[in-house]
């Protein structure tokens, strides 16, 4: 992530919190709407993108297309126009994290949105033909969505299904895990915690992963265990925390070693 993107991002949040209450799923679902609009058209995106455009120009364009969106989401999107972004990529990024934390800020804590989430990303893991289904690119989006609704209907909480389908209208080139991943980082982000994906050869006890929270949050602060079950580890752990791995598993230390044999 780029500086310019890094900034307008720390001003598109704050915009979000200033909004309190405002904004709740329905600004979500207009944010995510109004992605797909930019996503799907290049000179929009190119106008909204360009740094050198006045930023009160971008503004007027955004209620000009959007103004039937809730005043939230139109006061959000005007925002994010006026934010000189690294990429254009990183602007639709932008619509799409603030759609999600809204849900996570509006959403009561009772409604566990990440433990869903990781829980939907297991079921994918764990079934190839699933994966494919919801990535390929021969099948519609409305079938994705009708898939997705299938699987979690009745499931999970109705803020979830709406991350999830906007996860799979716009994949944006991430593969469905790598979003799933990507989105629980963003709720959690929301509640002050750090998501630490955790891949083991086998699911870890109970007992054993408090033990890793607990050590792992006295530096990280507050965290999430995300587990992946990676029969390749074969041993030990692998934990990414962010941009931070800590890697303690033995396929790792069977590839050191047979570096230092070749070498």
């Amino acid at each position: 992530m780029g500086s310019a993107t890094r900034e307008a991002l720390a001003r598109s949040v704050s915009a979000l919190a200033d909004l309190g209450s405002k904004a709740d799923l329905a600004t979500a679902e207009d944010l995510f709407a109004a992605g797909r609009v930019v996503a799907d058209s290049a000179q929009l995106r190119a106008v909204l993108g360009d740094p050198t455009a006045a930023p009160d120009a971008k503004a007027v364009l955004v209620k000009r297309i959007f103004g039937s969106l809730s005043q939230p989401a139109v006061a959000l999107l005007g925002v994010i126009a006026a934010q000189r972004w690294s990429t254009h990529d990183d602007l639709l990024a932008a619509i799409e994290e603030l759609g999600i934390r809204a849900i996570a800020s509006s959403t009561p804590r009772s409604v566990d949105i990440v433990a869903e989430l990781f829980t939907f990303g297991g079921a994918v893991t764990s079934d190839a033909q699933l994966e494919l289904a919801l990535r390929s690119k021969l099948a519609t989006s409305d079938s994705k969505v009708a898939l997705v609704q299938r699987l979690l209907g009745g499931r999970a909480s109705k803020e979830t299904v709406a991350i999830v389908r906007q996860l799979v209208e716009q994949p944006r080139g991430r593969s469905i895990r790598e979003s799933l991943r990507a989105a629980a980082r963003i709720v959690a982000a929301q509640h002050g915690q750090t998501v630490a994906t955790v891949y083991a050869a086998t699911t870890l006890p109970d007992a054993q992963v408090e033990r890793l929270r607990s050590v792992l949050s006295a530096t990280y602060g507050d965290l999430r265990i995300n587990q992946v079950v990676d029969p390749s580890i074969i041993g030990g752990l692998r934990v990414q925390i962010g941009d931070d791995v800590i890697d303690g598993s033995i396929a790792s230390r069977l590839t050191e070693l047979r570096l230092q044999l070749a070498g």
